[in-house]
């Protein structure tokens, strides 16, 4: 009875409101599926930044990219990452491993959590795409990359979806 009357009150329950809320609950799980998929693949790349030196991922960058750049060897992405590659120093790439194990390791367990519909783990999701919104807008400001502005804006729409599936798990619980 409650929940019925709370659905009766509840703003999203309006007419022509069902599909929007729909959509927007595919969209939070979309996004979410999507950062759980980043974070693995962060942590592999961590864990491959860790165990290898920065003269063995020149050599897989350069083979990875030999083929594209013998085709056009003005293909930006393909010369942007032999010039990352090149630059790496064993300090950077340990930074470089710690960081995306850190950052892989947090967004598959809030993600988990999240998906599990665990309530303490919405704000810490929360949190921590802030703290990198925060960190990814200060990076932009040092070196400006349409890539990083996509991802901050992602980030930010998943912070204001998890916020909304936040309330509604709140509300019902």
């Amino acid at each position: 009875m409650k929940k019925a009357q709370r659905a009766m009150n509840h703003p999203e329950s309006a007419p022509g409101q069902g599909k929007r809320r729909r959509l927007l609950d595919r969209t939070f799980y979309v996004g979410l599926i999507l950062k759980g998929i980043t974070g693995v693949s962060e942590l592999v790349a961590g864990t491959i930044f860790l165990f290898a030196g920065p003269s063995q991922i020149i050599v897989f960058v350069s083979a990875v990219t030999h083929h594209e750049l013998s085709k056009d060897p003005q293909d930006f992405i393909a010369r942007f990452l032999v010039s990352l590659a090149e630059r790496l120093d064993v300090s950077a790439t340990l930074f470089a491993a710690a960081y995306l194990i850190l950052h892989g390791i947090v967004k598959v367990v809030l993600v988990w959590a999240v998906l599990r519909k665990q309530l303490w783990a919405y704000p810490w999701l929360i949190g921590f795409l802030i703290a990198f919104i925060v960190y990814q807008i200060y990076e932009l400001f040092i070196s400006f990359s349409w890539g990083l502005i996509g991802l901050t804006v992602l980030d930010a729409f998943i912070v204001v979806l998890t916020w909304r599936e936040y309330q509604l798990h709140r509300r019902t619980a």
